[in-house]
């Protein structure tokens, strides 16, 4: 039994042999060395500032909630935090998806299954097919839950809801969640409608505007404050902040943060583009510009068209195989705000009006007033001013849980 037990240990030194304890070896510096001058002024990752969380992992049973874009910059490549987390043999069980999908592969409003990754052979249990909050037995046995995934600043964006679910989940279990937080490319936009409560869905759950300017950290401390989990409850929350980042810091996201938001362009029109997605006009779904142009059948005014066909993100994409005519937005310049005028114009252009709205429009502009405003002809300066009492409600609420200046 000696010769055995001996043999285990050997065994169990060998798999983590390059890998000193996490107290020796991250307590005082970073995944990764920085020269000198980096060191106040360079973007750290939260994921990359291994001092400030890893010891809080040290002896317990850890779960993550992740995608593809959780992924860290180590020996100058893209390494994934799962990864990296069981090769500093942290006691990872249990990788809990979100829409789209643990790899990020499958198609908005796809139904993702329970699995197991082929690499590190942890089950995989997606938190977008039968339950989208996490059960007590799908935590069971969990002392922590790390939350890493890339928001793009967008109430609709579904990462959001599935960060509240957890953390009500967790909250019940008397779990901690850990938020390493990430830059918001949309941090320099508060606008929009904010949602009426009785419109609330998995694609609008608070009482905020469509762009809320806020990193996923930040709103995480939010839901907490603001007591919007079940009952009041009070998740035990811990946000590990980037460094050096602040509200005018410019980020260009090194993985597309899910299959349809192919670059920085598309990442920045997506609020706005989105609203058509409660109407019968195609946003690119089923080409390349995914996020970048918009059209449909039934507007014959422009000269721009495109033809959707199925590809990667969109196996059945609206007005398959049909031409669809519209606008290019690809060299558009940054947006600043919400922008409706593209909205507006193609409600305008439609031969029918009355199949222009389809019953998800309410769900994702929060309101009821949108669709009726632009069905009534008001302008998008009328339209605007109707938003601005909320948005400053918002404005002077979420100073509170603001980190970055």
């Amino acid at each position: 039994m000696r010769i055995i037990g001996l043999l285990f240990l050997f065994i169990l030194l060998y798999a983590c042999k390059s890998v000193k304890p996490i107290k020796d070896d991250y307590k005082n510096k970073p995944t990764f060395e920085l020269i000198e001058e980096e060191k106040y002024t360079k973007l750290v990752l939260s994921a990359e500032n291994t001092p400030e969380y890893l010891p809080k992992l040290e002896g317990k049973k850890v779960g993550i909630l992740t995608n593809q874009t959780s992924v860290i910059h180590l020996n100058d490549s893209l390494t994934h935090l799962v990864d990296f987390l069981m090769d500093q043999c942290v006691n990872l069980t249990t990788i809990f998806a979100p829409e789209h999908g643990f790899r990020g592969t499958a198609d908005a409003g796809e139904l993702i299954k329970d699995g197991k990754d082929t690499k590190t052979g942890l089950p995989i249990v997606s938190l977008y097919g039968s339950n989208r909050k996490p059960t007590a037995e799908q935590l069971n046995n969990l002392d922590v839950v790390i939350f890493d995934l890339q928001d793009v600043g967008a109430r609709f964006y579904t990462y959001i809801s599935s960060l509240h679910y957890l953390m009500e989940a967790c909250a019940e279990q008397c779990i901690q969640v850990i938020v390493l937080d990430r830059p918001n490319p949309n941090i320099h936009v508060i606008d929009g409608p904010v949602l009426d409560m009785k419109n609330k869905s998995f694609v609008g759950m608070h009482p905020i505007p469509i762009l809320h300017g806020m990193t996923i950290g930040e709103y995480a401390q939010m839901i907490n404050g603001e007591k919007w989990l079940k009952d009041g409850l009070h998740a035990d929350l811990k946000v590990i902040p980037l460094a050096n980042y602040h509200r005018n810091t410019s980020y260009s996201l090194p993985v597309r943060p899910s299959p349809n938001l192919p670059n920085d362009q598309a990442i920045n029109l997506y609020a706005s583009l989105c609203l058509f997605e409660g109407t019968n006009v195609s946003v690119g779904r089923g080409t390349e510009k995914q996020f970048q142009i918009y059209g449909s059948p039934f507007i014959k005014d422009k000269a721009f068209s495109f033809i959707p066909q199925p590809n990667f993100g969109a196996k059945d994409p609206l007005h398959k195989g049909v031409p669809c005519y519209g606008e290019n937005l690809e060299n558009t310049e940054k947006l600043k705000q919400l922008e409706i005028k593209w909205l507006i114009d193609a409600f305008n252009s439609t031969e029918n009006k009355t199949d222009f709205f389809n019953n998800f429009f309410i769900k994702l502009s929060g309101t009821s007033e949108l669709k009726t405003q632009i069905e009534l002809g008001l302008s998008e300066a009328d339209i605007r001013a109707s938003w601005q009492d909320g948005l400053e409600a918002f404005k002077a609420m979420r100073k509170k849980y603001l980190i970055y200046e």
